[in-house]
């Protein structure tokens, strides 16, 4: 399908660009959103005699999305869910949960602005991409946790997505905690082995 992009999108062009797009793409997204025509000698026509028109408005759109942009841009939200010992949730935070979390605070953001790609399954900060406006883009960062308390300790910087080692596995020892005698007999007991194993590899080659 070939269409008039009224707007700029991705990759594909800006206002007044003739290009080809997958028909889905086109039917569901760009003419249902207002951000193209049918590529037509009516239309072309048409955005021809209203350009002007068109790109005033996409800059009155750009220049209100880059003064939400100054307040966003940055932003932590805080999300709470449910989760296993791992980090793993039991659902999952999706970009609506993202725009009503948004909304609380005062920012009326579409769900179709949040650039999430997939739902956030673990806990953790995350970085999401608002796209604004074709041309305005900003950042928030998603902390979701089990509690609001682990959402602060994970913004101070503590990793709560491992899972903590339970009494039945092998503690860790520190070198520092190890008699040198002892280091020193692993270490001639495995020099001795080393050697039984390499004198029986030659006695074989023999």
């Amino acid at each position: 399908m070939k269409v008039i992009l009224l707007e700029r999108v991705g990759r594909l062009g800006t206002i007044g660009d003739e290009v080809n797009v997958k028909d889905g793409f086109g039917r569901n997204f760009l003419l249902p959103q207002g951000k193209a025509l049918r590529a037509s000698d009516a239309n072309r026509a048409k955005f021809e005699a209203e350009r002007q028109v068109i790109e005033a408005r996409n800059a009155e759109r750009r220049s209100e999305a880059e003064k939400n942009a100054e307040s966003i841009n940055g932003k932590t939200i805080v999300i709470v869910r449910q989760a296993g010992e791992t980090g793993q949730l039991y659902g999952s935070v999706s970009a609506r949960d993202i725009a009503d979390a948004l909304l609380a605070e005062g920012d009326k953001i579409e769900r179709s602005d949040i650039d999430l790609g997939t739902p956030i399954k673990t806990v953790g900060l995350h970085a999401v991409t608002l796209n604004l406006h074709a041309e305005v883009a900003v950042t928030v960062t998603v902390n979701v946790a089990r509690s609001t308390d682990e959402a602060e300790r994970q913004a101070a910087g503590e990793d709560l997505s491992r899972k903590d080692y339970n009494d039945e596995e092998e503690p860790f020892v520190s070198l520092a905690d190890v008699d040198e005698d002892e280091l020193a007999e692993g270490a001639e007991d495995d020099g001795e082995a080393a050697a039984a194993a390499e004198e029986a590899e030659r006695q074989e080659d023999a």
